[in-house]
């Protein structure tokens, strides 16, 4: 099987500009070839997840990537899948966001040795000439073809600034100077970037003739990949300070029947010939197909240690296997003692199992809260430094939110 193939069995390719030409290129490791990356916060999350592995399946065979940062395009910010503007960055916080990117991305990409490059937009977009971007470049687009483009028409009816209406003008530019400046041939992104890389491609036609254009390839990742970042209890990040190990895990670990084998082809570097081995699996079966994939993925991002210590944790907690020494932990102290003891309420706060005071109260009342495996009712409930310094003191909040609750006098 090719490179091509694997990428279409896997599932990773929803479109291509060129297929003939797309195939011959990163068969033949010969595709240089970017992705981009806004440094809208500090870390990035498993919404990237497909293009970064995409990037190291295309490395391994030989191929050239270049993660671009968007330092210069987050000045203006991505109107693409918002409903509003997204919120200004300082230039600081733009470059604190790159630097914590670079750090991430070297799980995936080997950067030694000219193998693969890291570039930041900063570097051409912030020194251009208004007048000569309108001159240069800006001749070259059609209004009335971008209002066509689907990040621009969900926008329309609630205000599209001038600002954001560049955004398309300042990602082309960034394909036709990346391909002058290092030869990228290749460009990959989401469905809600196809018109901003088609118009990359359609500048450097216009400015560097058909010979150029014939150079240059478009590759549309599967929108799936982009679905899986967004939960409903917000993004779960890379950063194991923002997401711990434990908690990444149980994010692959919990995900839907439905989704778990196309997760295995499109995430984890496993052969295809032992996950298609999985398609008739059901019941109990998901299950451990969803432990294989929290596995690989923890591994592949937090390093095979923290990955077996999250498996061990969630296997003690869930099915009374594994090593409860793995489990998430919050350490309380005499000082978080009134009168010698401490009320479930505020457990639950500081556990970060609840928002709130109401929050844990109502999930009390509810009957979402068990103690040490037994359902607790009563809100008023508390425990002393000796309840606390038992073996095991593990509150849980649901199904999925749990600590154990470690005391030090």
């Amino acid at each position: 099987m090719t490179l091509y193939e694997e990428l279409t069995a896997r599932g990773l390719i929803a479109q291509v500009t060129d297929e003939p030409e797309i195939k011959e290129l990163i068969n033949n490791g010969k595709a240089v070839f970017y992705i981009g990356f806004d440094p809208t916060a500090d870390s990035l999350h498993v919404g990237h997840f497909m293009a970064l592995c995409l990037m190291k399946r295309l490395q391994m065979a030989g191929n050239k990537p270049i993660a671009l940062i968007g330092g210069g395009t987050a000045m203006i910010g991505d109107p693409s899948g918002r409903s509003d503007m997204r919120q200004m960055m300082t230039e600081e916080i733009i470059q604190h966001n790159c630097d914590c990117f670079k750090k991430q991305m070297s799980r995936f990409i080997d950067f030694s040795e000219d193998k693969a490059l890291m570039v930041n937009n900063a570097d051409w977009l912030l020194g251009l000439n208004y007048i000569e971007v309108l001159r240069e470049v800006g001749t070259h687009f059609s209004v009335n073809r971008m209002l066509t483009a689907e990040c621009y028409k969900q926008r329309m009816e609630k205000g599209l600034s001038f600002l954001e209406f560049n955004y398309m003008i300042m990602q082309s530019y960034d394909f036709y100077t990346l391909f002058q400046k290092y030869g990228c041939n290749m460009q990959f992104g989401g469905d809600d970037q196809w018109s901003n890389m088609l118009g990359g491609t359609e500048l450097i036609r216009r400015k560097l003739g058909k010979d150029a254009y014939a150079m240059t390839i478009n590759l549309l990742l599967n929108s799936e990949g982009k679905k899986m970042g967004k939960t409903q209890s917000g993004a779960v990040w890379l950063d194991p300070n923002k997401t711990s190990p434990f908690d990444f895990y149980q994010y692959w670990r919990n995900i839907a029947d439905a989704d778990v084998l196309k997760c295995l082809r499109m995430l984890t570097f496993l052969p295809l010939e032992q996950i298609n081995e999985m398609d008739h699996w059901e019941g109990s079966q998901l299950n451990t197909a969803k432990e294989i994939l929290a596995y690989e993925l923890t591994k592949l991002v937090h390093g095979t240690e923290e990955a077996e210590k999250a498996q061990n944790g969630a296997r003690a907690l869930f099915s009374g296997a594994g090593n409860t020494a793995d489990m998430p932990t919050i350490t309380i102290t005499n000082d978080d003692l009134a009168d010698g003891s401490i009320d479930l309420i505020t457990l639950l706060v500081k556990a970060e199992l609840a928002s709130s005071r109401s929050d844990a109260r109502r999930n009390i009342d509810q009957g979402g809260v068990t103690v040490n495996n037994e359902k607790v009712t009563d809100n008023k409930a508390c425990y002393t430094a000796e309840d606390l310094s038992a073996d095991e003191f593990v509150i849980k909040r649901g199904k999925k939110k749990y600590m154990k609750i470690l005391f030090h006098s």
